[in-house]
This record gives structure tokens, sequence and C-alpha cells, in this order.
């Protein structure tokens, strides 16, 4: 049962990168009709929505996209800030929908941004924890590292209504302000689903790895 578990968790982490990365290289091929630019879809969005004070800025890395709500700043990779791609668009305004989240106080991601803290902390103790519960058979120790497991759970689950708010948030702003025509939006929504789906399939995969910590545990306690 622990084998099929592991296997289960590591297959839905392997078919849900595969996906987005086919989506990604899909439209990172295709020029938009307009050729606008990340950041000048991230701009546009932003000014349009009162978030001149905003900044966007370049980034290394793949798909490194991210909205910093602490500093103001939308963040693209270079690929998606420079790029005249469908990809690019819907990247750069996923983004921008984190951004408008931000500006009217969207209850999930205030609660997502209140305990960054405490998840960050989890996240470095827990897998301590597990790792020296498993190696020394001192499985009393595991519950406790179950339950930071709980914690990032936790806020993966938050994090769900978030990407998928922006990405409705960004489908809205590209069509409203004529970024894409009727042609691209297949393709943007394609795209923008499968970065949404993406945190699915981290939530599945913590309930599953969550499920065979506590079997382990409890099979020990059987003894």
């Amino acid at each position: 049962m622990y084998t099929i578990l592991l296997f289960l968790s590591l297959m839905i982490t392997i078919v849900s990168q595969l996906y987005i990365n086919t989506k990604y290289n899909k439209t990172n091929k295709i020029q938009n009709a307009n050729q606008y630019t990340g950041k000048e879809v991230a701009r546009i969005i932003l000014d349009k929505n009162g978030l001149k004070n905003v900044k966007i800025k370049e980034v290394t890395g793949t798909l490194s996209d991210h909205y910093d709500p602490q500093n103001k700043v939308v963040n693209l990779s270079s690929d998606i800030y420079n790029s005249k791609t469908i990809a690019a668009i819907s990247v750069a305004s996923h983004e921008c929908g984190h951004a408008i989240q931000d500006k009217n106080g969207y209850l999930f991601l205030r609660i997502r941004s209140s305990i960054v803290p405490l998840v960050n902390f989890a996240s470095k103790i827990g897998y301590i924890i597990i790792l020296i519960s498993i190696i020394t058979s001192i499985f009393k120790l595991l519950w406790i590292g179950i339950l930071t497991e709980l914690i990032i759970l936790l806020f993966q689950i938050i994090t769900l209504p978030v990407e998928f708010n922006a990405s409705n948030r960004a489908l809205k702003q590209i069509e409203k302000l004529k970024i894409i025509d009727k042609n691209e939006k297949k393709e943007c929504r394609g795209m923008l689903t499968a970065a949404a789906l993406t945190y699915v399939a981290g939530v599945a995969t913590s309930l599953i790895e969550i499920f065979r910590l506590i079997l382990i545990a409890r099979s020990d306690e059987r003894r």
C-alpha cells in the first residue's frame, strides 16, 4: 500500500508538470495578434485598474513569474517579459490578477499571505522531523511531522481559490481591454486553466502523502 501511494503521488506530479509544460510550449510558439509583450500586457492591465504604483520586474528562470504583494511588484520571467506570445499574455495577465486581488483586499489572498511565515516554518521543520522519525523508528514523532504537513495542505487549499480567481480576472481583463481577439481566447483560457490545475495536483499529492504517513504511524501503534 505504501509503495502504491508513493507511486500515485509521483505520477500525479509528473502528469501535472507534463500538462503545464505542454500547454506552455504550445502557447509559447503562438504570436499574439496585437504583438504585445508580457511587460506591455501587464502595464496595460495594471494602469487600467489604478495600479500605476505596481512595478514590473524581469526575473530569471522559466515559469518563475509571481506577484510580490509586500513590495507591490509583478515579477515576470524573461521569456514572458519580452515575448509576444499567447503564453506571455496569459502568464502576465494572471500575475496582474493577483495584483488586482491585493488592491481589492481579496479574502483568500489576505489569509494566504498571513500564514506564509507559519507555512515556511512548517516546511523547514516538517521534513526533518519525518526523516528523523523514520531513521530512528520513533514513529510517535511522525505525528508531529503529519501536523506540519496538514499546515502545508491548508495553505495549498487556500491557494486554490486564489489561483482560479486570478485566472478568471486575467481572462476578463484581456477580453475587456481587447488585448486578445476571439480566436486567441481559447488558447489563453487553456494556458490559464493548466496553470491553475497544477495547484489542484499539489493538493492531491499532499493528501496522498499525509494518508501514507498516517498509515505508517498507525501500523507502528498496532505492533
